[in-house]
């Protein structure tokens, strides 16, 4: 049986508080997401990993358990407070999963933040970079969500990601980010399933 590994890492400073409560039901419409995968792709077993940061915490909520252990997370679960350590988040997420998987199985990384880098103390950009870029090259998949006021494209690019998505940073806006989120990663999944790689910097277009 193939794994596939869920890692999402989601920004919970102080800014986020203004889609708090869009951003904690998108966490558990995407984790459905996930469990719904596991039903419809029986041959795809897949795993969560999900990480929650700010300035005073970088927290595992779900440290590689399967879909199917995953329940919805209350409002104690995600409250946003503090700064923004962007790249020792990325960085904690990707050693954990790097120590978890082989070579045969397949990861997507998805990184949703309101914020830019502002006080990382353990990796910077360019270690961020190269760990990227040589993860890519193993057929991991990456992608960085970010809300419009930021630079997302020029931020991904900085990273190394190909896939990128920006949304609006109010109810709707961050409703209809986490619908495009799920149906994308529907078709990463059928495309694991049927054994055909998604061409690379495709994950968020609609086809």
């Amino acid at each position: 049986m193939k794994r596939v590994f869920n890692l999402l890492v989601v920004d919970e400073s102080g800014s986020m508080a203004i889609i708090q409560k869009q951003a904690l039901m998108g966490i558990n419409e995407t984790l459905d997401t996930i469990a719904k995968m596991q039903k419809t792709h029986k041959e795809l077993e897949q795993h969560i990993t999900l990480l929650t940061f700010d300035s005073s915490h970088k927290r595992l909520i779900y440290d590689n358990i399967t879909a199917d252990m995953a329940h919805k997370l209350g409002c104690n679960d995600y409250r946003p407070g503090g700064a923004t350590p962007l790249y020792d988040a990325i960085g904690m997420g990707i050693a954990k999963i790097n120590a978890q998987t082989s070579d045969e199985d397949s990861v997507l990384v998805t990184i949703i933040t309101d914020g830019e880098e502002n006080c990382s103390e353990e990796y910077n950009l360019d270690m961020i970079k190269n760990l990227i870029g040589k993860l890519k090259k193993q057929g991991w998949t990456f992608t960085f969500i970010g809300t419009d006021n930021l630079d997302v494209k020029g931020m991904a690019a900085d990273m190394d990601i190909d896939n990128h998505l920006s949304f609006s940073e109010d109810a709707k806006g961050t409703e209809e980010m986490f619908k495009h989120e799920r149906m994308s990663r529907e078709r990463f999944n059928l495309c694991m399933a049927s054994d055909s790689a998604m061409p690379e910097g495709s994950y968020f277009k609609e086809l």
